[in-house]
């Protein structure tokens, strides 16, 4: 990248990068730069080779909080130590060794948003994943131990920290976000410990700690989801889905919901579905990311005639648009509490949806294998990658969705003219 000699003016004028970051470096230091994150964040970094003749760098202070000025002479001041033999990374590193927790968690968040950590399969750590990280440190690991300094932890503060969070201590209505209220609960209080203690592994293998002080916390086991709907509980939704539709019930949630059962998709897979993905001719869609990277996945007739029943929002690319924004729609949860309702039946999660769908197909014979392949889960064996999307494959899903809309067809044949007990 050419070069110029870095300004306020000429700051000020960059734009955010379309990769994950981009550095403009300047033309009269050399090493000296600014680097920019696709979020718009400007930090003032400064490059160079130490005594032993290793690249380092090292971040001199962000835009905005440092001037151009104050960071070029930052820059020069730096360089002079390096000249004398010293290494100002390596002191930046051994500073690092006095983090809290706090500033621990937002270095994670910020070098993992920027690409610079990897995850699963050695590639960058997915937005949506970073994101969960983020509401599990905002709402609980900070209030719990953000104070603490990460190299005098010990096992049994994480641990304690996994107790509070199992017992409420941390549950308080969520500010802006979707759900109600962060209730904390064996599964959260175990997601909370994993992430932790990735996070302090990203730490150690990227220099900032000898250690790893609290490797070996025992982690908690949420309740396994187990619950799927049985036949006469298809039938039930069927009804009460046919009831909800006549009685001013939301039809996209109820499409998504539809939609959910008749697929076997994750919730956050048919919400923020878009129509150019499905491919009706040749039975499939094609997700460019899911909980497993991109995938293929088969759908049926019946839920491309669920697809196809949507309305189409000029500007929306989505199957189930907002109505009140350009996204998707996100409230599918809720209709599910009122349909279930109504239904007469409880402990229904999307998830349930899910399991549902996977147990009819067991129940029509197929094979654990082809059913970890219709419902997307990640190969974890060799023999798991000859499964494809082929006919045997899509005839499986179109049999397992047939006999769900059959279910729920003959539970709306059942629906009152009058109203449900529910009400």
């Amino acid at each position: 990248m050419p070069t110029i000699k870095l300004t306020k003016k000429a700051v000020d004028a960059f734009a955010p990068p379309g990769e994950a970051q981009i550095i403009h470096w300047d033309s009269e230091i050399r090493g000296f730069g600014v680097r920019i994150l696709r979020s718009g964040l400007k930090t003032f970094v400064l490059q160079y080779r130490n005594a032993e003749g290793i690249k380092r760098r090292t971040n001199l202070g962000r835009y905005g909080v440092m001037t151009v000025e104050q960071a070029r002479e930052k820059a020069k001041i730096q360089l002079g130590t390096v000249a004398a033999g010293e290494d100002p990374a390596d002191e930046a590193r051994q500073a690092r060794k006095g983090m809290t927790v706090a500033e621990m968690c937002d270095w994670y968040l910020t070098e993992a948003r920027a690409g610079n950590i990897l995850g699963r399969k050695n590639r960058p750590i997915k937005a949506s994943s970073l994101d969960m990280d983020e509401s599990r440190i905002r709402t609980h690991i900070k209030p719990l131990l953000g104070k603490r300094i990460v190299r005098h932890l010990m096992i049994a503060d994480v641990e304690q920290m996994q107790t509070d969070v199992r017992n409420g201590k941390t549950a308080k209505p969520r500010a802006g976000g979707p759900g109600g209220k962060a209730s904390g609960g064996a599964g959260v209080a175990g997601r909370c410990v994993g992430t932790l203690q990735a996070i302090i592994g990203h730490a150690k293998h990227k220099g900032l700690l000898a250690e790893h002080p609290t490797k070996g916390a025992k982690k908690l086991t949420g309740n396994k989801k187990n619950r799927r709907l049985s036949v006469a509980e298809i039938e039930a939704v069927g009804t009460a889905i046919a009831y909800a539709e006549r009685n001013g019930e939301n039809q996209t949630a109820l499409g998504v919901m539809r939609l959910l059962l008749l697929t076997g998709y994750r919730r956050e897979e048919a919400q923020a579905m878009h129509r150019a993905w499905v491919h009706r001719d040749g039975g499939y869609v094609a997700f460019p990311d899911t909980k497993g990277d991109a995938q293929i996945r088969a759908i049926g007739p019946a839920a491309i005639r669920v697809v196809e029943a949507q309305p189409v929002i000029i500007g929306n690319p989505h199957v189930f648009p907002s109505d009140i924004t350009d996204g998707p729609f996100t409230a599918v949860s809720s209709c599910l509490d009122r349909v279930c309702k109504l239904a007469g039946i409880s402990g229904v999660t999307p998830h349930t949806l899910r399991h549902t769908f996977g147990s009819v197909a067991g129940d029509l014979g197929f094979s654990e294998l082809t059913i970890k392949a219709m419902l997307g889960h990640a190969s974890r064996s060799v023999t798991q990658d000859y499964v494809h999307i082929d006919e045997a494959l899509k005839l499986a899903v179109r049999m397992t969705s047939d006999e769900i809309e059959r279910l729920l067809t003959k539970g709306a044949e059942r629906c009152p003219a009058v109203p449900m007990a529910a009400e």
